[in-house]
């Protein structure tokens, strides 16, 4: 299961020393309910080696607002702290994946 992330706790995820991914999402998002389950799929394929987080938009106002996130879902890959890239909307599990890797 993805951990929730939100502006108390960005920083300490962002700079726990590996790769991490946050998906940036609302409740009321039918695309970002539709990606939910390849969220946990993937927090579970990559349990302890990269953090996967998911970032409510409607309860977390900083963050989403520091990286630009326009629509959503926005899903965020961070590398030592610092953003590295980014896929907005549906996507496959695979880009995932190949993302992923390459941060390993």
């Amino acid at each position: 299961m993805a951990q929730v992330i939100n502006d108390s706790n960005f920083s300490e995820i962002l700079n726990a020393g590996k790769p991490v991914l946050v998906d940036f999402w609302a409740t009321w998002c039918g695309p970002c309910r539709a990606m939910a389950p390849v969220i946990d799929e993937l927090a579970a394929d990559y349990d302890g080696r990269v953090i996967v987080a998911k970032c409510d938009v409607d309860e977390a106002t900083e963050f989403p607002t520091e990286f630009g996130i326009r629509n959503i879902p926005t899903f965020i890959f961070f590398k030592d702290g610092k953003m590295v890239d980014r896929l907005v909307g549906v996507t496959p599990k695979s880009a995932f994946v190949e993302k992923l890797d390459s941060l390993l």
